[in-house]
């Protein structure tokens, strides 16, 4: 999952072991053995990230980003990178669709609507989320935020997520993913804790929800979504591995 959000605390975020790097793209394990989920690459070097007033602070020297922002999803790209599957070789970037409903009294309501695409060159589609959906924060404002993404954060852009979260009291957000980023390392499962426990609602993926992602971001041409074999029992294993995680 890419996960993204850590613009860059070089020298404060671990990078995430298994996975090699060329020319700054991340490449998952083989099949072999235990093999994570699609992977986030790592963070934006360099990159200064602060919280002052809940905005997210980055070296323009470093950007732009390699990120993709649209409306609807080739239904192509959505039914391989969102598969559930426990081995996911070759998914090495990650897909965020966003709801974004932000209110301010009873008489502004906003609605955005939308997805973002990594490409493992620099920035997460988690970190993009906060430069391009939604980079002003208003205190003043409600923000109730959801993704569904294709693999769930990587520890930096947990710790970064989770800090975003603390400093923008008045935004809410939920996290669907449809698997879980190499759940089986100790710092993954550091920052998914970090990241509830900053008031982040972490979700797995259920067939319906995979549905809903295909009916609301999806070229789908008006077909209906067809779960994959395995579809109920992955979203099951994955659920039962991030219970385990936030006990």
């Amino acid at each position: 999952h890419t996960g993204t959000l850590a613009p860059s605390q070089a020298d404060t975020l671990r990078k995430v072991p298994d996975t090699v790097e060329d020319g700054g793209v991340r490449k998952e394990k083989s099949e072999e053995g235990k093999a994570p989920a699609e992977g986030n690459g790592d963070p934006l070097q360099g990159a200064a990230a602060g919280k002052e007033n809940g905005e997210l602070q980055v070296d323009a020297e470093l950007l732009p980003f390699e990120i993709v922002r649209g409306d609807r999803l080739a239904s192509f790209l959505f039914k391989f990178q969102f598969k559930n599957v426990e081995y996911s070789s070759g998914r090495n970037k990650t897909l965020l669709c966003f709801l974004v409903d932000s209110q301010k009294g009873y008489l502004e309501d906003e609605l955005q609507r939308g997805y973002l695409e990594d490409e493992h060159l620099g920035a997460h589609a988690e970190e993009a989320f906060f430069q391009q959906v939604l980079p002003e924060y208003d205190p003043g404002r409600r923000y109730q935020v959801t993704w569904y993404v294709s693999s769930s954060p990587c520890a930096a852009c947990a710790a970064k997520l989770a800090e975003i979260l603390r400093a923008r009291p008045t935004l809410r957000l939920t996290i669907f993913s449809a698997r879980l980023f190499m759940w089986e390392e100790p710092e993954i499962q550091e920052g998914l804790k970090a990241l509830a426990a900053a008031g982040c609602k972490l979700r797995v993926m259920k067939p319906v929800d995979f549905s809903y992602t295909w009916d609301t971001f999806v070229e789908n041409e008006d077909q209906t979504f067809s779960p994959w074999e395995d579809c109920q029992e992955n979203y099951e294993y994955y659920q039962e591995k991030l219970a385990g995680i936030l006990q």
